[in-house]
């Protein structure tokens, strides 16, 4: 698609977090620190899981894994911009990097909310179906529900992308934000607007809703049935994996809804940076730790892997 011939406007102006030069220093050094922290944490999860051929083969370490694989992505396709934009101000972006950030960015999310449902489905059929999981839960089913998430995170915003990449632009290129987002991107375009925001918030708020009462009722039928147990150690062992899940679904959602109920105003533009820094760079170095830090299995291997690298 030839977006140049589509709009007067051939770059866009990020104005990132609009702080002097003394706090952009001082959020380098932070958003620097964060990042090093996420890709380490999850390197160092995916390689537990590769390395260990017992974890390697259950399907909750290879959703894992490759969720651990989504949060590098997700963090990168924001984070190094922003610290870009931060260490030389000017914020000017092309036309086309723009949209693809808000392609990429996007698209990793709808994955994240997938694989948040994908990871509810195999603790719901482990803990609920244990007789039926290992039929159900093999691995190439496992590696089917995995391309599945990444295929439909992928596809399910190019629609609304392609729609607003062929809107006219005109006036201010100014977006008063640290990435390209919809909303402040449709604010810069010329009226009329037609359905295109509206398709746009269906499109959102279908698969975040769709997937969240799908988590939801996974855990609730979980969470009876671990009541329901007659074995203390599988109900403690079950509550602790399904809190860590639900701990950082928690962290996702609420973000997610932060985002879109957040009240409107003057304050509006601080408060989505606020929240989208939360979401985009907050999280992403706080999942593998609660991931881990509750997971004994994980631990152990840990244990062990540290345990061989003192010997060698």
């Amino acid at each position: 698609m030839d977006w140049a011939n589509e709009t007067a406007i051939k770059e866009f102006i990020l104005l990132g977090f609009g702080v002097d030069q003394q706090k952009r220093f001082l959020l380098l050094i932070f958003f620097t620190i964060l990042y090093v922290l996420t890709l380490t944490e999850n390197i160092i999860i995916i390689t537990l899981v590769l390395l260990d051929a017992h974890l390697a083969q259950q399907p909750m370490y290879i959703l894992l894994s490759n969720f651990s694989w989504l949060e590098m992505c997700y963090v990168s396709s924001t984070v190094p911009r922003m610290l870009f934009d931060l260490s030389f101000p000017g914020g000017v972006i092309s036309f086309q990097s723009c949209f693809l950030q808000f392609y990429i960015f996007f698209s990793l999310g709808y994955t994240e909310c997938f694989f948040l449902a994908a990871m509810a489905l195999d603790r719901y059929l482990a803990i609920c179906h244990p007789l039926h999981y290992p039929q159900i839960m093999i691995q190439n089913s496992c590696y089917t529900l995995v391309a599945t998430c990444w295929v439909l995170g992928f596809l399910w915003y190019i629609g609304p992308v392609f729609l607003i990449s062929g809107l006219s632009f005109c006036g201010s290129n100014t977006i008063d934000h640290f990435v390209c987002d919809p909303g402040p991107i449709l604010a810069l375009a010329c009226p009329p607007l037609g359905y295109i925001p509206l398709l746009c918030y269906i499109v959102v708020s279908s698969a975040v809703l769709a997937t969240f009462l799908f988590i939801v009722i996974s855990y609730a039928c979980v969470g009876v049935t671990l009541v329901k147990t007659s074995s203390q150690t599988r109900r403690i062992k079950g509550f602790t994996t399904v809190s860590s899940h639900l701990a950082v679904v928690t962290l996702f959602y609420g973000s997610v809804v932060a985002m879109y109920v957040g009240p409107n105003g003057e304050n509006q533009a601080q408060i989505t940076k606020v929240v989208t820094i939360f979401y985009s760079a907050i999280t992403p170095v706080l999942n593998p730790l609660i991931y881990c830090l509750r997971n004994d299995q994980m631990k152990e291997t840990l244990e062990r892997f540290l345990r061989k690298k003192r010997v060698m």
